[in-house]
């Protein structure tokens, strides 16, 4: 991992927890797999378990002939794809991932956003500020409310599910999109599987949690923009790609839509981007994941594996590469 990584997830009570379970050289940090440093190459000589997190380098070919001795892989983050490679997989080497507790803060994120959008607290509250006196809530937002809303979920992943989960206690239709999801497994979330075109139409809010791959690619493009309703919100905790940027800006431009977006395209806007300005549009920078005391959870998570495997049993959230390539 990257030492910024390693300051932020692993606090000392964590590093105290990894040492109790494993043989752990405390100062080594690899942040590259090829550095020519004779404590580095007996580290990863001896090696049985690689703890990784952000930052960290594919395990390529060359990389892991240095690691005669490895056999797991407990990665303190989400996706995996960035560092394992096939050649991973070739060796038998079990991976684990701390992307469901990854899953928490985003689904967090974005259960507030769909309340607050149906609640229409940004608008109300720009509408106070410029009156500073009594404001006519009914007169001035009529549909105002979350009971009986009808909230869309695109991708039934870790986070949507979770975000499903913790809308449940309220009176809201929860309507969900993913060409993976069959009718049973539907109903088993208690919600309603839709078209994504159907979807959008029907939907008050709607909630982007698909994973980033050549067919998401601006899922959410003009058409499909077009078809959500007048007063709709888009929130996207996902990634920028699979949204249009241009096409959104057109729509928002016109105070047809609202939007809350953790993610664009790029990643960091231009400094002369619309939606910096627009207010119908809350611009958050990629806080929606762990973040701060947050990252606590990702360690906790990636240390209760390493007990697991310590004691012989099989991960709790180990990465199928069977199924990998329809994650994020």
């Amino acid at each position: 991992m990257s030492g910024e990584t390693r300051t932020a997830v692993l606090t000392p009570a964590a590093l105290d927890r990894l040492a109790r379970v494993a043989d752990l050289v405390p100062g080594l940090l690899v942040t590259d797999f090829g550095a020519d440093d004779p404590a580095q190459r007996g580290g990863l000589r001896e090696a049985e378990v690689l703890f990784t997190g952000w930052g960290c380098p594919p395990l390529d070919p060359a990389a892991l002939s240095a690691m005669p001795r490895l056999r797991a892989v407990i990665h303190a983050a989400g996706s995996v794809k960035h560092h394992i490679t096939p050649d991973v997989w070739d060796r038998g080497i079990v991976v684990s991932t701390a992307a469901t507790a990854n899953a928490v803060p985003v689904a967090e994120y974005t259960v507030a956003a769909i309340l607050f959008a149906n609640k229409s607290v940004l608008e109300s509250a720009r509408v106070y500020r410029r009156a500073r006196s009594r404001v006519n809530v009914l007169e001035r937002f009529p549909g105002i409310g979350n009971y009986r809303r009808t909230v869309g979920i695109v991708g039934a992943s870790r986070i949507g599910r979770r975000v499903v989960e913790l809308l449940r206690p309220y009176d809201l239709r929860v309507l969900i999109h993913d060409p993976y999801l069959d009718e049973a497994d539907a109903r088993a979330l208690g919600v309603e599987r839709a078209g994504l075109d159907a979807l959008v139409a029907a939907s008050d809010v709607v909630s982007i949690h698909a994973p980033e791959l050549p067919a998401t690619r601006h899922l959410f493009d003009a058409p499909t923009l077009a078809r959500m309703r007048d007063g709709a919100t888009l929130v996207n905790t996902a990634r920028g790609s699979l949204v249009d940027t241009d096409a959104l800006v057109e729509e928002l431009v016109t105070g047809r839509l609202n939007a809350v977006l953790d993610h664009t395209e790029p990643e960091v806007l231009p400094a002369d981007s619309p939606l910096y300005d627009l207010p119908n549009v809350l611009l958050t920078p990629h806080i929606a994941g762990s973040q701060g005391g947050e990252l606590h959870r990702l360690a906790d998570a990636a240390v209760d594996e390493l007990e697991r495997y310590a004691h012989g049993l099989p991960f709790a959230h180990a990465v199928d590469p069977g199924v990998l390539h329809q994650q994020a």
